[in-house]
């Protein structure tokens, strides 16, 4: 806010960005650990015990590791599906930092954008938010944290395919019992972006890549669809195999009892057999307990209308 309305005489360099954005995730964070953090344990009643907790960063299988890289590959054609709708009526924000990203050395934007930011944006959406409402909201969590997770991006194309994301994020997390999965994922996917990024620089320069990207700027809305519709039948085939390669790592990590207790959570007094909801007792006291939380406050509500109100005035104006 400072820097939007009092820092016209300011110039920050990709490099400062990135390092301030990262800071105005990882300091309230940080913050939010040190003042308010939550206890280890699962309070009495909840669905979740203690060893169900997804650990911030406990130990994952190498296995499960590179099942998730293949999950990450997986879902590269929803994320592009994602991306290519909001096209239609806003641009490529990746695509339009390009050029300020390509002259800067690839080791230098490879660790900003393939690691170090990656690492922040888990450490806070899935270590801390979903782990956070986790116990008390179940499936929202996942929804809540992806859906935040999208917003910070601050533009609707990033916002609409960083929700797909981060809902691959929070299962992954859920799934591994470690936020080493979700980072691992994210890394990779941005790593690859980043990538692309350099070998296509390298390939279209000179004249032909000006040709290249005077042909692209112009793309009507009818190859648009056309693309779209491609990647589509792609992501319906390579979709259901990212979320079966989840439930493989829920079984290799033995958390499936944890995973039916997350998607149950709404399910708790109909299914005696998760944790054997009987009249009066202590754990169906806990459930009671549990459902009587919320998701929305007025700090998260007055923060989603100023993020889409920004959104929406550098969208139109």
């Amino acid at each position: 806010m400072f820097l939007l309305f009092g820092g016209a005489n300011i110039t920050l360099g990709i490099l400062a960005n990135f390092f301030l954005s990262e800071g105005i995730l990882m300091v309230p964070a940080l913050l939010f650990l040190l003042f308010f953090g939550r206890k280890k344990d699962a309070p009495e009643g909840a669905m979740y015990t203690a060893n169900q907790e997804p650990a911030m960063f406990g130990r994952v299988k190498i296995s499960t590791l590179l099942m998730t890289m293949l999950c990450t590959v997986l879902i590269m054609p929803l994320v592009t599906v994602l991306n290519a709708l909001t096209m239609f009526f806003t641009d490529n924000a990746v695509a339009a930092l390009q050029e300020d990203i390509l002259d800067m050395p690839f080791p230098v934007m490879l660790f900003m954008i393939g690691i170090f930011g990656p690492f922040c944006e888990e450490f806070v959406f899935r270590g801390i938010m979903y782990r956070s409402y986790r116990k008390s909201a179940g499936i929202g969590a996942v929804l809540l944290s992806a859906f935040t997770f999208g917003l910070m991006h601050m533009n609707f194309n990033q916002a609409l395919y960083a929700f797909g994301i981060g809902i691959f994020l929070a299962f992954l997390v859920e799934a591994s019992g470690s936020l080493w999965a979700s980072v691992c994922c994210h890394m990779f996917f941005n790593s690859w972006q980043v990538v692309l990024m350099y070998l296509s620089g390298r390939l279209l320069s000179g004249n032909f890549g000006e040709a290249v990207r005077a042909t692209a700027s112009e793309i009507s809305a009818k190859e648009l669809m056309a693309a779209l519709s491609v990647y589509l039948v792609i992501a319906a085939v390579t979709t259901p195999i990212a979320v079966c390669v989840i439930a493989w790592i829920v079984k290799n990590e033995g958390r499936v009892e944890a995973a039916k207790a997350m998607l149950s959570v709404r399910r708790g007094k109909k299914d005696p057999g998760i944790a054997g909801w009987m009249q009066g007792s202590p754990e169906r006291a806990g459930l009671e307990k549990r459902e009587s939380g919320y998701l929305l406050s007025a700090p998260l509500i007055v923060a989603v209308v100023l993020c889409l109100g920004y959104m929406s005035l550098e969208l139109f104006l």
